[in-house]
């Protein structure tokens, strides 16, 4: 009798701990699927990096630091003019492929002294993500394109902020725990 009492015991302590399981579970569930309608303007970084496409390669360099992968290129009223990452600035630094036409446009794109211009190297048109948007089509926009960082942008392209995977990462781990 004593080893059926025993094995009963185990038996609730083993469906209670499971039943804790799940209902943690679906409870993470449930907060996972709340992430999506969270809107950018919350998660995003407000203190990013802008240069201007006037700067210099030297001072665009200069401004990088160990935080910033990316910066935001604006004019003077903070309006979008292109995007530049680090992965961007590393293929100019790459050869040219072996069975690349040599043209001079190309050799030009491989070209970068301490003269080049932020513009000279800037992503012109950049995948932005719309201040109002939530983390859910910003989720998909990063999937489906394979970038790490979104300039957010209002309808006249002034620049709000800068989402990028790491805050959503950030947000992730703040429910999931």
């Amino acid at each position: 009798m004593p080893k059926e009492a025993k094995n009963k015991k185990i038996a609730i302590i083993i469906g209670k701990k499971r039943h804790l399981q799940l209902q943690r579970k679906e409870e993470l569930s449930h907060n996972l699927r709340y992430i999506s309608k969270v809107p950018v303007k919350i998660v995003m970084d407000k203190d990013f990096l802008t240069v201007h496409p006037q700067d210099s390669f030297t001072v665009l360099i200069g401004k990088f630091t160990s935080e910033e992968t990316s910066a935001i290129v604006v004019d003077d009223e903070g309006k979008l003019l292109g995007f530049i990452t680090m992965k961007d600035l590393l293929q100019f630094f790459t050869t040219p492929r072996r069975h690349s036409v040599v043209g001079l446009g190309l050799l030009k794109k491989y070209t970068i002294t301490r003269a080049s211009r932020v513009e000279d190297i800037m992503v012109t048109k950049p995948i932005t993500i719309h201040v109002d948007d939530n983390l859910g089509h910003a989720i998909k926009l990063m999937v489906e394109t394979g970038k790490h960082h979104l300039p957010v942008v209002d309808s006249e392209k002034k620049v709000h902020g800068l989402l990028e995977v790491k805050d959503i990462i950030r947000l992730i781990r703040l429910v999931a725990l």
